[in-house]
């Protein structure tokens, strides 16, 4: 059920308070987007299930996330924030639009505009060698790299083949390295140390590790923090009144979503959130409201509509830079008027998500302070994106089998490395698997993958054709030649654009 573009913001009853007392309580929100009242719903519906259509108050009881809250932008413009449920779980404390939340990963699009700025004032080159601008760290050196050339727009877009994926978060008792501890993984830093796993330019890496290399980058270059940095770069420019990656965060602040565990139990206590060292990668603090200016702002930008960044800049921020599926700072998906940036943010106890339809000026925020809030984000965004209507993430209905899968299926399968890089993409950096084995039981298809404890089941969608569920939703082609012999598997990752191709041994 499509709920039409304009009844996003249309008003009429949300009846979230008559729903009863919960572990995770609900209160209603400011403001009604009728959109979250039996909107939400997964990415994937299994066979003989008829399509779920669920209430936000349902579902935030569903996975025990105490607070939520969200902004929409129409035409470039923040149209309404609001909150839903509660800052901290057994109070009286409601989420509104302007509570802080720690947003995770979403600052390191915050910290490429920081950058940006910078390019466009001609204090930094998008393709100069970091190097030249790093005063209290060098890029570690290899023998097949004695002077490794990184530049920022490397960084930006995780092509500088850089490692550490992602921080821990550090609680309230808990020491917080300096930037250089980090990237040299000394203690108190709890981090291996940053150091290239692959060439420069050469492959789509995820790497938070980078994004920590730009921000002392832009430190350096500038002898400014990035605290100070994206103040006069970012929030003041943007009206972004209560964003800050101050750590660790003053309680002085006010309106603060606390965190908390997969059972809606208040944690980081005393103080009752965590602190990151790496704030460019990770440690922004940001409001709905604030958040939804973010994704305006560059959304003008590119539209011409805005002097806050050049046009040809934001364009280039929401071009991807080869062989990734990022752009300089964000996720990219879509084509045509559907084309959207986007980002997750995942911390301990914190999940956000923000999305922006730069054609078109539509997008929204999406911020939540509980650790099982990876799905209930992606049941949001579903009901959002359906209610934008461009097909950004379109529901995949998943097939029964009419009779049992081919025997001849099960095996041990290869990553074909003569498939370009070009061609593997965002696979190179969400599927990083060189073998893959497949299991067949009865009717079951189940994928088993190194380092995992057990096999994953397949969802049948077509003859040959399964799809395997996690962060993001993968197919896989059984590849039958004209000879009647499986010889591979096609590996398809749609919202990338990506492929790769799997050999049987």
């Amino acid at each position: 059920m499509r709920l039409p573009r304009v009844h996003l913001l249309a008003a009429g009853a949300f009846a979230l308070g008559a729903l009863g007392p919960v572990t995770a309580q609900v209160t209603p929100p400011s403001e009604p987007i009728p959109a979250l009242d039996l909107g939400l719903r997964p990415s994937v519906t299994m066979p003989g299930e008829a399509p779920p259509r669920w209430s936000l108050a349902e579902r935030m009881r569903h996975y025990k996330v105490p607070g939520v809250a969200i902004a929409i932008v129409r035409n470039g413009e923040v149209v309404l924030s609001t909150g839903y449920g509660l800052r901290e779980a057994g109070t009286g404390e409601r989420v509104d639009g302007d509570t802080l939340f720690s947003v995770g990963s979403i600052s390191k699009v915050v910290t490429a505009a920081t950058t940006l700025r910078l390019v466009a004032g001609g204090r930094l080159d998008l393709d100069r060698n970091v190097d030249d601008y790093l005063k209290r760290w060098k890029l570690p050196a290899t023998s097949g790299m004695p002077r490794p050339g990184v530049s920022l727009r490397m960084l930006m877009s995780h092509t500088a083949g850089l490692g550490v994926h992602g921080f821990a978060d550090y609680r309230p008792d808990e020491p917080m390295p300096t930037l250089v501890q980090v990237l040299e993984g000394a203690k108190p830093a709890k981090n291996e140390a940053v150091r290239f796993k692959h060439a420069p330019g050469s492959v789509n890496d995820y790497s938070g590790g980078g994004v920590t290399v730009e921000q002392l980058a832009i430190e350096d270059a500038t002898g400014r923090p990035l605290a100070d940095l994206a103040r006069t770069e970012v929030f003041e420019p943007l009206g972004m009144a209560r964003s800050t990656f101050e750590s660790p965060l003053s309680a002085v602040r006010g309106n603060i979503a606390k965190a908390h565990d997969g059972n809606s139990a208040p944690t980081a206590g005393p103080r009752g959130w965590e602190s990151f060292a790496e704030a460019g990668a990770s440690g922004l603090w940001t409001s709905a409201n604030d958040l939804g200016r973010f994704v305006a702002g560059l959304i003008q930008s590119y539209q011409g509509r805005s002097p806050y960044l050049p046009q040809a800049l934001a364009t280039a921020m929401m071009t991807e830079v080869s062989p990734s599926v990022f752009g300089l700072g964000p996720r990219l998906g879509g084509s045509g008027m559907g084309r959207h940036f986007f980002h997750m943010g995942a911390n301990e106890s914190y999940l956000a998500f923000m999305e922006g339809y730069p054609e078109t000026g539509d997008g929204f925020v999406i911020l939540t302070n509980g650790s099982n809030g990876v799905p209930l984000v992606a049941e949001i965004r579903n009901a959002l994106a359906d209610t934008i209507g461009l097909g950004a993430h379109p529901e995949l209905r998943s097939a029964g089998l009419r009779m049992a899968p081919s025997p001849d299926f099960a095996g041990r399968y290869r990553l074909d490395a003569a498939v370009p890089i070009h061609l593997r993409r965002g696979i190179a950096d969400s599927f990083e698997h060189e073998t893959l084995q497949i299991e067949i039981d009865g009717t079951a298809v189940r994928l088993a993958l190194p380092g995992q404890p057990s096999a994953t089941p397949l969802v049948p969608v077509g003859p040959g054709q399964f799809a395997y569920l996690g962060l993001y939703t993968f197919t896989l082609d059984f590849r039958r030649d004209a000879w009647g012999i499986v010889q591979g598997i096609t590996l398809s990752l749609p919202e990338a654009n990506s492929v790769a191709y799997y050999v049987r041994e």
